[in-house]
């Protein structure tokens, strides 16, 4: 099945492993040209860029700290530059620290709610404009289940991308009148190396939250996310849509 997104251009936050990667490859794999951005991995971004070349793709590394609107608006312009603009945009970079709560403290809050919801919000006003210029954007933001259940050791992480929630919704609203839709994915636990080692420590606990008796993995998420970014999505928007293996049922 074409999904028809040969020739269009996506940003996607975070895409240097995990699920950004994925969803990165997937997006290549359809025709998109893939802006790939990172704060700090850089080796990694350019050994994404190689693997999308070598397949045929196109694909560009951007170095960028979302939390930092300059930083987002002056990526967003070398990728409009070297692309010629900006149709889809996948917000997956975001940080999660692993903390009850009353051990916090608010310099943990504001990393937080910088990456995630700040991150979010800078990205979707800087890309907005060559959105509503293209017609038919595409804005898919990736969350995790904790977002709408709740989960120990998350609030702060889970207050914040229930706000990219609101954000979606609200976006869906105002920028439907051009065709631009506005989603959100929400994962249940995938594998990935981002808290690993608790993960592995804990893994037969969790498996039993998971009817499919399995954590997730980055390919799970990714054909959906790559789905929402085509023009197959059309009439789908405002809406949350859970890959959470039976984890979340609401």
């Amino acid at each position: 099945m074409d999904l028809g997104l040969k020739g269009k251009i996506a940003l996607v936050t975070g895409a240097t492993s995990g699920v950004g990667r994925e969803v990165a490859l997937s997006l290549a794999a359809e025709g998109a040209g893939v802006a790939v951005n990172y704060r700090s991995s850089g080796a990694d971004a350019e050994a994404l860029v190689g693997e999308i070349a070598a397949k045929g793709g196109r694909a560009k590394a951007y170095r960028a700290d979302v939390a930092e609107f300059a930083a987002v608006k002056g990526m967003v312009a070398d990728i409009v530059r070297d692309f010629g603009g900006v149709n889809i945009l996948i917000n997956n970079a975001g940080l999660a620290l692993r903390q009850r709560f009353v051990e916090t403290k608010p310099q943990d809050w504001r990393r937080q709610i910088d990456a995630c919801l700040y991150g979010a919000i800078h990205c979707c006003y800087v890309v907005a404009p060559h959105l509503d210029a293209a017609k038919n954007g595409r804005i898919i933001s990736v969350i995790g289940d904790s977002s709408r259940v709740g989960e120990s050791g998350l609030a702060i992480v889970a207050a914040a991308r229930a706000g990219v929630v609101a954000l979606m919704k609200s976006l869906a609203r105002e920028f439907g009148g051009s065709g631009t839709t506005a989603n959100t994915v929400s994962l249940g636990l995938v594998e990935t190396p981002h808290d690993k080692e608790w993960v592995d420590a804990n893994r037969d606990k969790l498996i039993k939250l998971y009817p499919l008796r399995r954590l997730g993995l980055p390919g799970d998420v990714a054909p959906m996310v790559t789905l929402l970014a085509s023009p197959h999505s059309g009439w789908i928007t405002g809406q949350v849509l859970s890959i959470s293996g039976g984890f979340s049922m609401v």
